[in-house]
């Protein structure tokens, strides 16, 4: 399957989790998959902080963290800007800190350790929402995932 990303401007992500083996592997498969990895946080505040800096096209953000966790993270990033896309990463199970997640409006979820494919699916799913929206204006920012919820959540197990 063609996930690369072609077109004007690549899609810009934000990488955030504590574990830098995963940050590595996240931004690596991203790049593959024609995303440019803008930036990376080791923690909740860290990813608020690049958040403003470089508004990214979509944010992976880890739920268990020190300093700021990403429910909080999420919650902070949704005030700061409503029409922020995350997806949410965990190595554990958090299936109530995920249900959380997805009423404050995560567009998904990845469950650690990930599969490459899962991810490059994710990746391409996301560019082209990025694309119809940066075509679209401001006014689309939302991108038609977010009304809809986690719209790959059959790939993973289910939340309930």
């Amino acid at each position: 399957m063609d996930t690369n990303v072609t077109g004007p401007r690549a899609p810009r992500l934000l990488v955030v989790d504590d574990a830098t083996i995963m940050r590595m592997r996240i931004a690596g498969i991203a790049r593959e998959a024609g995303w440019e990895v803008v930036a990376e946080a080791t923690n909740g505040r860290e990813g608020l902080a690049r958040y403003a800096e470089h508004r990214p096209d979509l944010v992976t953000l880890d739920i268990v963290m020190p300093e700021l966790d990403g429910v909080e993270t999420l919650r902070a990033l949704r005030a700061a800007d409503p029409n922020v896309r995350v997806v949410m990463v965990s190595a554990v199970d958090q299936r109530a800190k995920l249900r959380e997640c997805f009423a404050l409006g995560a567009l998904d979820f990845v469950v650690k350790p990930f599969d490459k494919e899962r991810l490059l699916t994710l990746f391409g799913k996301y560019a082209a929402v990025a694309r119809d929206s940066s075509a679209a204006g401001p006014a689309s920012a939302a991108g038609p995932a977010s009304a809809a919820g986690p719209a790959s959540a059959a790939a993973q197990p289910p939340v309930n």
